[in-house]
């Protein structure tokens, strides 16, 4: 069961940031991080391409109030006033609005690609959840897999946003290249509509069972694809229940738009 304050910020609060992950995305981090925290697997988390910040503070109220969570970003959205941009301004708003305090000694306004291992180490030590949204070039993602790779802790999770998007077509190269390259270090275990998530191949059954046993996950349709080397659980959100979810939180009904993601 999720507590009635997480249900409500995934479902309801998120909305009101601008972004793009969706509850489906946002259940699998929640039991991913949760499955940590019950293990004692410890660490930092890091996210590069934070826009407006709906993963960030997604992931700021589902961690705990202890956990460093790293945010990487260019923030050169919209005007610029006082050397800040308007996404900046707005980010910030949106933390204050929400409760969720920024660490600004945890925030860094640049290209990722200028950032060293050590930087982020520096910062939130060994990395057990980090999430790549930055740049979609082929350049991007691999100087952001290579600082992914050099950072995160052993029983890390490194999540891929827009794998298979056809409007970022370099993004799918860039993942396809990372797993290939590092077969025998890392696996998929887990795919979504719009995300990847990747371990180390010793964790990969750790993990695997955390997707296939979250409560917060059953009521979504299952399978199996087989995907550079390892056989990933596949999570289909069906058409159907995408509709429901909208219709309910576009007519006024956000309240009561998780029932569409339910367990029956």
């Amino acid at each position: 069961m999720i507590p009635s304050n997480i249900r409500k910020f995934i479902f309801h609060d998120l909305r009101s940031v601008e972004g793009y992950i969706d509850p489906p995305d946002a259940l699998v981090y929640l039991s991913i991080l949760e499955r940590q925290r019950e293990h004692g697997l410890e660490g930092g988390v890091a996210e590069i391409g934070v826009y407006f910040g709906r993963s960030y503070f997604l992931l700021k109220k589902i961690t705990s109030p202890d956990d460093r969570v790293l945010g990487i970003d260019l923030f050169d959205i919209g005007e610029m006033s006082n050397g800040t941009s308007e996404q900046y301004r707005s980010f910030l708003r949106n933390g204050d609005r929400l409760g969720l305090s920024v660490d600004k000694d945890l925030l860094v306004v640049g290209d990722s690609a200028e950032l060293s291992p050590q930087d982020v180490l520096d910062k939130v030590g060994k990395v057990r959840f980090f999430s790549i949204d930055g740049g979609h070039t082929l350049a991007n993602l691999e100087a952001d897999c290579r600082l992914a790779k050099e950072t995160i802790a052993d029983h890390g999770v490194i999540v891929f946003d827009d794998t298979f998007n056809p409007a970022w077509p370099e993004v799918t190269v860039g993942v396809a290249d990372f797993l290939r390259n590092n077969d025998q270090g890392f696996s998929a275990f887990c795919m979504t509509k719009y995300k990847t998530y990747v371990c180390r191949r010793e964790f990969y059954d750790f993990y695997r069972a955390a997707i296939l046993r979250a409560p917060h996950l059953r009521a979504f349709e299952r399978a199996e694809t087989h995907f550079l080397g390892s056989d990933a659980i596949r999570l289909h959100n069906p058409f159907g229940r995408r509709i429901l979810y909208e219709l309910m939180t576009r007519s006024g009904m956000g309240a009561l738009s998780e029932r569409a993601y339910r367990c029956h």
